[in-house]
C-alpha cells in the first residue's frame, strides 16, 4: 500500500494494486454528548501519500471502555508487515468497539477521554480552590483551634508547642509530596486515597485500606457531629433549656444535624460546595475575631481570668513546658488529629476538573495556610494569657508583696494567682478550654466558628466516605459490596453510599461517647497516610519506566521516612488502637490476597516482584548446581493447557509451588498461518491457568514439524537456572494408525530429550489423555449460544455486548450452527467421553487409599525413585503408600532386599514394602508373545525370505520398518518388555499409579516402530503408568 519515490524514479511492486492508493474515506464517530471527532487521523498531509501507519494520537492510548465507548486502534505490526495481496485490501478498523468492562463487569470511566467540562452538559466539576483548598482548610481547622490549642501551648509551652505543630506539618507535608507524585503519574479517577494506594501498591493494599478509610470517614461524621451537639447542649444548659438530659439531648441534636447534612449532600455536590463556602466565611471571621480581641484592652474581669493583652513577661513565662499529668507525646497525640484533614480534596478526586494539578497545589497551600494560622493563634494567646488564673477580681497584689514563684508575670501585673498552686483554678491556658472565647472581640463568633469547624468537617467526611466506598465497590474487590457501586444523576452520586454512611453515623451518635473509638479513627487515617508515603517510595524503588510523575519535588527516601513517622505517630497516639488498626488491615489484606480479584493496574508491587525475580535469577546463575538442591523442573508437552488435564495435573503435583512447570504447545504449519492462532492461544491459556489456579507457565512455538518445535523448546526454554530438566509427554496411543511421519517425529522427540540430557517421563492411561475434541465442541456450543443471544438482543432492540455485537447472521443460520455443534451424540460416544473426562480429572482429586508402585529396574541417577517420593509429600497423595519393586537374582532375594532397604534408609525415603522380583528373566508366555507379534506385524519388513538384492531394495524403500535381523538382535530385550508387563499385571494391577524405569532404544540400531512396540506392550492394560528415565546424573544423595 506504500509507494516510494526517489531521484532515480519510482520503484513499483508487481503485486501492488494502485486503486488502494486512493485517499480513504475518514469515518466520524458519534458520541453521546453530541460531539463528533475524526477517529482515523489522515496522514496524507503529513507524508504526501496515504499509508496504514498512523501519526501519534492520544486516542490510541485510551483505556478500553472509555467514556465514549470507543477508542482508536493503530494497525497491528502484522498488518503493516504482511505481503500485499493483489486486488485485496488490508482492512484496518478505525476504532475498537468493546465492552470496556472493568473488573466489576461494568463500563469503567476513562477520564482521559472525557471532554472538557461544560456546566450546561455534564456534572459539576471543581477547580483547585473550591475542590481542594477550601475543603482541606475546613477539615484541618477543627474544634482544636478554638477549644484545645490554648491547652496544648499551656502544657508544652510555646517552645515545644511550635515543635508539636511543626512535627505535625512535617508528617502531613511529606505525605502531601508523596501524594502529589502519585497523582501526577497518570490520570486520577474517583476514590481519593483508595484510588492512589490501590493503583500504586495493588488491590491487596488498596482493598484493605479503602474499606477501613471509608469506615473511618463514616465514623468521623459521628465524631464531628457529637462535638457540635455537645457545644449546643452546653448552650442549652447555660440557658436552662435542656430537653431531656445531657446525653439524650446530644443524641437528639446529633441525629437532626446528620439528617440536615445528608440532605445537603444528596442535593448534589454544588449545594455541598456552597455550604462549605458559607462555613469557611464564618470560620475566617471567627479566626479574625481572635486576633482582633488580643488588641482590645482587657477588662478587669478578663484580667482576673488571666488575659492581659500582649506582654513580653507573659510570653517569656509561657516559653518553657509545664506538663501536669501529661508528656510531650501525649500532648502531641491530642493535637495531631487536627492535622489529619489533608485528604479532603483528594477524596473527591472524581469531581475535580483537573485532579492532577488541583490536588498537589490545593493540599500543599492548605497545609501552609492552616499551619501558619495554628501557629499565629497559639503564639498570640501565649503572649496574652497566663497559665493559671482564679477569675476573682479581688485577688490583687498589695504593693509591698514580693513577686516570686511561677505566677510572676501575673504578680507583676498586679494579680495574685498563687492560690492556683494549692488548688486547681478554673481559668488560664491550663484550665479553661474557652480561652479563645474570652480573648476574642465578640464571644458568640467563636461559638459560631466552633459550629462551622465541626459542621464543615462532618460535611466533608459525609461526602468523602461514600465517594471512596463507591470507588472501592466499583472495582469489585469485595463482591458482596458491589450493590453500592451504582451512582445516580449527572455527577454519579453514590446515593446508596450516602444512606449507608448515614446509618453508620447515626449508630455511633446514639452511643453518645466516642472517646474510645476516636483513637482508632485517627489511626485509620494515619494508616492511609503511611501507605501513601510507602506507595511513593515503592514506586520509586521499583524504577519502573512507567513511574514518571509530573510533580518532581519528592524524594523516595523522604517518603519512606514519612511512612515510618506515620507508623510511629500511630503508636504515640494510642498503642492498642495502632495494633487493632494493623490487625484489621492484615486480615483484609489476607482476604483480598486469597480472593485474588481479577484486576491488573500495573502496580509497583508487580514491578518490584519483577526486579526481585531478575536479581534472584542472576544470583542463581552464579551458583553451581548441587544434588541436594535438585528439584524436577518439568516441560510438559500438553498442547493447549486444557487439552491434556491429567498430564498437566500430574506434572503440577511434581512441581507444585516449589519447582518450574511449563505447559508447552507446538503449532505446526507455515508461520504466517499459525502465528495468529498461537498469539490468541497464549492469551487464552494463560488466563485459563490463572483461573484454574494451576501454578504453571504456558509457552508455544510455531514450526514446520512437531519434532522441530519440541527441539526448540528443549533447547531454549527457561532462563539461567530456571530451566526445565525433565520432559513429560503423553503416550502416543494411536501410533499404529498415526502414520510413519508421526511415529518418527514422536520417537525423535524422545531421542532429542536424551541427547539434551533431559530426564524423560511418558504417562499412559487406558482411556487416553487428549480431551481437546470435547473442549472444542464445548466452546463451539457456547459460541453458538452467545450468537443466538446477541441476535435475540438485536431483534428485541437492545444493544448487544461483547464479541458478537457485529454479528449479522440470520436467525436460521445461527440455529443451524447451534444444532450442528450442540446436537446430542450417540450413547457409545457419550459414554466414552464421560470415561475420558473422569480419567482426566483423576490426578486433580484426592487419591484413594492404595499404593504407588515404583519399579526401579535400572539406576538412572535416582529420578525414578525421587519423583514418586515427591508425590507422597503432597496432600492428595498422602494415602497412597510407596511400594518398591526391584529386579533380583534367584537365590539372593533377601540379600537384595536388605541392600535396597539400607539404600532407602540412607536416602531417608520411607516405603511400605520392598519386593524383589527374581523371575523377570523367565521367557514370557506364548499368548503374550502372540500379542506382540500381532502388534508389530504391519510394520515388519520380512526381508529374511528374500535374496540379498531384494532385501536391500526393501530396506531402502521402507527404512523405518522392523527387519528380521533387528528382531533377532534385540530378541532378549523385546522379550523383557513382554515379561515385565506380565509381572506388572501380577503385582500392580490394583495400584493407584505405577512408575516403571523406561527402556532406552539405541539410536540407529532400534527402529522407531519397534521402540513404540516396546513401550506399548510394557504398559498395556495397566492402571495409570509413568515410564521414567533420568539423565543418569545423581538427583539423590545421602551426604549432608
Amino acid at each position: 500500500m506504500e509507494q516510494f519515490k526517489s531521484g532515480g524514479g519510482e520503484h513499483d511492486n508487481p503485486i501492488y494494486d494502485s486503486t488502494l492508493d486512493e485517499p480513504p474515506l475518514y469515518e466520524e464517530a458519534d458520541f453521546s454528548n453530541e460531539e463528533r471527532r475524526t477517529v482515523r487521523p489522515s496522514v496524507v498531509s503529513a507524508f504526501g501519500h496515504d499509508t496504514l501507519d498512523r501519526v501519534p494520537n492520544i486516542d490510541f492510548y485510551r483505556n478500553a471502555g472509555s467514556v465514549s465507548g470507543q477508542r482508536a486502534v493503530r494497525p497491528s505490526l502484522q498488518e503493516l508487515h504482511d505481503v500485499f495481496q493483489k486486488n485485496g485490501a488490508i482492512s484496518v478498523p478505525d476504532t475498537v468497539v468493546d465492552g470496556g468492562e472493568g473488573s466489576d463487569g461494568t463500563p469503567s470511566d476513562d477520564v482521559e477521554s472525557a471532554e472538557p467540562f461544560d456546566s450546561n452538559k455534564g456534572g459539576v466539576k471543581f477547580g483547585w480552590i473550591r475542590g481542594v483548598l477550601v475543603r482541606c482548610m475546613l477539615n484541618i481547622w477543627g474544634v482544636m483551634l478554638f477549644i484545645r490549642l490554648s491547652w496544648v501551648f499551656g502544657q508544652a509551652g510555646w517552645g515545644l508547642g511550635i515543635v508539636v505543630i511543626a512535627l505535625s506539618c512535617v508528617v502531613t507535608t511529606i505525605t502531601c509530596l508523596s501524594m502529589s507524585a502519585i497523582c501526577t503519574n497518570g490520570v486520577v479517577r474517583g476514590g481519593g486515597a483508595y484510588y492512589l494506594i490501590s493503583r500504586s501498591l495493588g488491590p491487596e493494599f488498596g482493598g484493605s485500606i479503602g474499606l477501613i478509610f471509608a469506615f473511618a470517614n463514616a465514623v468521623a461524621v459521628a465524631m464531628y457531629v457529637v462535638g457540635f451537639a455537645e457545644t449546643v447542649v452546653d448552650l442549652l444548659k447555660e440557658h436552662s433549656a435542656i430537653m431531656v438530659d445531657e446525653l439524650n439531648d446530644i443524641r437528639i441534636v446529633g441525629c437532626i444535624t446528620v439528617v440536615l447534612l445528608l440532605a445537603i449532600s444528596v442535593a448534589g455536590m454544588e449545594w455541598e460546595a456552597k455550604a462549605q463556602i458559607v462555613l469557611l466565611i464564618i470560620l475566617l471571621v471567627a479566626i479574625v475575631n481572635v486576633f482582633v480581641g488580643t488588641f482590645i484592652p482587657a477588662t478587669d474581669n478578663k484580667k482576673s481570668q488571666g488575659f492581659f493583652n500582649y506582654n513580653s513577661k507573659i510570653f517569656l513565662e509561657n516559653f518553657a513546658p509545664d506538663f501536669r499529668g501529661e508528656t510531650f507525646f501525649s500532648v502531641f497525640s491530642i493535637f495531631f488529629p487536627a492535622a489529619t484533614g489533608i485528604l479532603a480534596g483528594a477524596n473527591i478526586s472524581g469531581d475535580l476538573r483537573d485532579a492532577q494539578a488541583a490536588i498537589p497545589k490545593g493540599t500543599l497551600l492548605a497545609i501552609l495556610i492552616t499551619g501558619v494560622t495554628y501557629l499565629a493563634v497559639a503564639l498570640c494567646v501565649s503572649a496574652t494569657v497566663v497559665r493559671d488564673a482564679t477569675g476573682n477580681i479581688t485577688d490583687l497584689i498589695m504593693s509591698s508583696s514580693p513577686c516570686n514563684g511561677s505566677a510572676v508575670a501575673a504578680c507583676e501585673l498586679g494579680y495574685d494567682f498563687s492560690s492556683c498552686h494549692v488548688e486547681t483554678c478554673k481559668y488560664g491556658l491550663m484550665n479553661n478550654f474557652q480561652v479563645m472565647t474570652m480573648v476574642s472581640g465578640f464571644g458568640p463568633l467563636i461559638i459560631a466558628g466552633t459550629f462551622s469547624a465541626t459542621l464543615s468537617s462532618a460535611l466533608a467526611s459525609l461526602v468523602s466516605a461514600p465517594k471512596v466506598f463507591q470507588a472501592l465497590c466499583k472495582d469489585n474487590i469485595y463482591k458482596a459490596l458491589h450493590f453500592f457501586a451504582k451512582g445516580h444523576g449527572k455527577n454519579n452520586e453514590p446515593i446508596r453510599g450516602y444512606i449507608l454512611t448515614f446509618v453508620i453515623s447515626v449508630a455511633f451518635i446514639l452511643i453518645g461517647n466516642l472517646n474510645t473509638i476516636a483513637p482508632i479513627i485517627s489511626n485509620f487515617f494515619l494508616a492511609s497516610y503511611a501507605l501513601i508515603n510507602f506507595s511513593c517510595f515503592h514506586a520509586s524503588y521499583a524504577k519502573s519506566p512507567g513511574w514518571r510523575p509530573a510533580y518532581k519535588y519528592y524524594n523516595m527516601w523522604l517518603s519512606l521516612v514519612g511512612a515510618v513517622l506515620c507508623c510511629g505517630v500511630m503508636f504515640v497516639i494510642n498503642w492498642w488502637a495502632a495494633l487493632i488498626t494493623y490487625a484489621i488491615e492484615i486480615l483484609l489484606y489476607i482476604y483480598v490476597t486469597v480472593k485474588k480479584p481479577d484486576v491488573n493496574w500495573g502496580s509497583s508491587t508487580q514491578a518490584v516482584t519483577f526486579v526481585s525475580a531478575v536479581n534472584n535469577a542472576l544470583s542463581l546463575s552464579a551458583v553451581e548446581d548441587h544434588v541436594k538442591n535438585f528439584r524436577p523442573q518439568i516441560l510438559a508437552l500438553t498442547g493447549s493447557a486444557r487439552s491434556r488435564p491429567a498430564l498437566l495435573d500430574l506434572a503440577h503435583s511434581f512441581s507444585k509451588n516449589y519447582g518450574l512447570c511449563l505447559t508447552c504447545e507446538v503449532f505446526v504449519g507455515p508461520r504466517s498461518e499459525a502465528l495468529e492462532e498461537m498469539n490468541s492461544s497464549l492469551v487464552k491459556n494463560k488466563h485459563w491457568l490463572r483461573k484454574t489456579k494451576r501454578k504453571a507457565f504456558y509457552t508455544a512455538v510455531v514450526c514446520n514439524s512437531f519434532r522441530e518445535g519440541t527441539e526448540s523448546l528443549l533447547q531454549t526454554t527457561g532462563l539461567g537456572r530456571m530451566k526445565p530438566n525433565t520432559l513429560m509427554i503423553g503416550f502416543k496411543g494411536n501410533w499404529k494408525t498415526a502414520g510413519t511421519e508421526a511415529v518418527l517425529s514422536y520417537v525423535g522427540v524422545l531421542h532429542d530429550a536424551f541427547d539434551f540430557e533431559y530426564g524423560t517421563m511418558i504417562l499412559r492411561m487406558n482411556q487416553g489423555l487428549d480431551v481437546s475434541h470435547i473442549v472444542k465442541a464445548e466452546e463451539e456450543c457456547l459460541k453458538a449460544a452467545r450468537e443466538q443471544q446477541a441476535l435475540d438482543n438485536e431483534i428485541n432492540g437492545s444493544k448487544p455486548k461483547g464479541m458478537f455485537r457485529k454479528s449479522r447472521k440470520s436467525s436460521q443460520q445461527v440455529l443451524n450452527t447451534r444444532m450442528s455443534v450442540c446436537s446430542p451424540l450417540s450413547p457409545q460416544v457419550t459414554k466414552m467421553n464421560e470415561n475420558l473426562l473422569e480419567a482426566s480429572a483423576q490426578f486433580k482429586k484426592k487419591q484413594p487409599k492404595g499404593t504407588t508402585d515404583v519399579w526401579w529396574l535400572f539406576d538412572d541417577g535416582g529420578l525414578t525413585l525421587l519423583l514418586p517420593y515427591i508425590l507422597t509429600t503432597r496432600k492428595k497423595w498422602k494415602d497412597s503408600k510407596l511400594r518398591i519393586f526391584i529386579a533380583g537374582q534367584p537365590g539372593r532375594t533377601e540379600l537384595d532386599k536388605q541392600e535396597m532397604k539400607s539404600l532407602l534408609h540412607k536416602f531417608r525415603i520411607n516405603c511400605s514394602d520392598i519386593n524383589v522380583i527374581d523371575d523377570i528373566h523367565v521367557k514370557p508366555s506364548s499368548d503374550s508373545l502372540k500379542k506382540l507379534e500381532d502388534m508389530i506385524e504391519p510394520f515388519r519388513l520380512h526381508e529374511g525370505s528374500k535374496d540379498i538384492a531384494q532385501a536391500e531394495a526393501m530396506r531402502k524403500k521402507h527404512p523405518w520398518k522392523i527387519t528380521d535381523e533387528e528382531l533377532e538382535t534385540f530378541e532378549e530385550k523385546t522379550n523383557l518388555q513382554v515379561r515385565l508387563n506380565e509381572v506388572l499385571q501380577e503385582n500392580s494391577k490394583s495400584a493407584n499409579l505405577i512408575v516403571v524405569s523406561m527402556p532406552i532404544a539405541r539410536k540407529a540400531a532400534v527402529s522407531d516402530f519397534l521402540y513404540m512396540a516396546w513401550l506399548d506392550i510394557l504398559t498395556k492394560d495397566l492402571p495409570p503408568t509413568i515410564l521414567i528415565r533420568g539423565n543418569h546424573k545423581s538427583v539423590l544423595t545421602f551426604y549432608s
